[in-house]
């Protein structure tokens, strides 16, 4: 990946941008009403072709496997239920970033109105907070799965499984519009430069100019809502995996074992590892072109790589994608 540095030249556009902003002045002359932002957080600039394939692919990995789940009576289970709620929530969460993205790449003025500044922002929250929502599911659902196989079906009922994600979907509603609500009160500074590649919670709490302890301490209280418990309630479903694993006397049933919860203990690896990484555990000397690069993996690389992290190794998948090719049991053929 090409890396090139903004240029100076780059800044003193940005200064030209700002002088062009409509600005309303209090009688004290002290406060701006910002109408957009500057996006200016690309400190290494992708290649512009590489990021649109890597978009494309998440688009269309993560609408195949959503194709075959639907079109599969075999995939109408708990697992593939919850895999289609993550594969659509990944296809949207780099929809909310990655084409403004591709469009600023090309522009001269990489420019974000306030309005649809708000509007990423609660897109952004809404996706990422439900798929951590919907990990912890799919944790259940292999818990379940593994230590009482013979309840399964009772215990991942079809009314559970639309409660869990009933709750998931109206918990991330909830919680995101609180935060673009509380956002939409602050009041700025003259700065309008968003040292980001879109509208991140953190970098516009650095803009304001009013007072934000209510925004940090929801942040804090909804932060181990979304991140930490879910977190830790999957590290607890799978020492209970593991502890059941390891009374199993064969070889052959470790290996099942392991082969089932593989795909899922990936996904969940990438995504709270760059989650944490970056907002829980943040550095004092964290660089811009760090945060950058491990925002990019978990808004283009973690959603493109699902598809192929839940299809290589599963069986299901694979058999249902062939019989997709073959046009068995279909409506239409694919065959050539």
């Amino acid at each position: 990946m090409e890396q090139i540095f903004l240029k100076s030249s780059e800044l003193s556009k940005s200064g030209n941008l700002q002088e062009e902003m409509k600005q309303v002045h209090d009688e004290n002359g002290n406060q701006t009403i910002i109408s957009e932002f500057l996006l200016l957080g690309m400190p290494i600039q992708p290649e512009l072709k590489a990021l649109f394939y890597a978009y494309l692919t998440t688009v269309l990995g993560n609408m195949l496997i959503i194709l075959l789940i639907y079109v599969d009576s075999r995939l109408h289970t708990p697992m593939y239920l919850f895999l289609t709620n993550l594969s659509f929530s990944d296809m949207c969460f780099s929809s909310v970033t990655i084409p403004k993205l591709l469009v600023n790449m090309q522009s001269s003025k990489p420019i974000i109105s306030y309005t649809n500044c708000l509007a990423q922002l609660y897109f952004f929250l809404l996706f990422a907070d439900v798929e951590s929502f919907l990990l912890v599911a799919m944790a259940y659902d292999r818990y379940v799965a593994i230590c009482y196989p013979l309840h399964y079906t009772v215990m991942m009922s079809p009314k559970l499984c639309g409660s869990l994600l009933a709750l998931s979907w109206v918990l991330t509603f909830s919680i995101s519009l609180l935060h673009t609500l509380l956002v939409s009160q602050i009041v700025f500074c003259n700065s309008n430069i968003i040292p980001h590649f879109f509208c991140d919670m953190s970098a516009l709490l650095k803009l304001a100019c009013s007072d934000i302890h209510i925004n940090e301490l929801m942040i804090f209280i909804f932060g181990g809502l979304v991140i930490v418990i879910p977190f830790l309630l999957i590290i607890a479903s799978y020492s209970r995996i593991l502890f059941s694993i390891l009374k199993v006397p064969s070889v052959r049933g470790i290996r099942k074992a392991f082969s089932t919860c593989s795909s899922h203990l990936s996904v969940v690896s990438l995504f709270y590892g760059t989650i944490i990484g970056l907002y829980l555990c943040p550095s004092a000397n964290n660089s811009t072109v760090k945060e950058t690069v491990m925002s990019i993996m978990y808004t283009v690389v973690t959603p493109m790589l699902n598809p192929f992290i839940y299809s290589l190794r599963n069986q299901d998948i694979k058999g249902a994608f062939k019989k997709l090719l073959e046009g068995r049991k279909f409506p239409f053929s694919l065959k050539l």
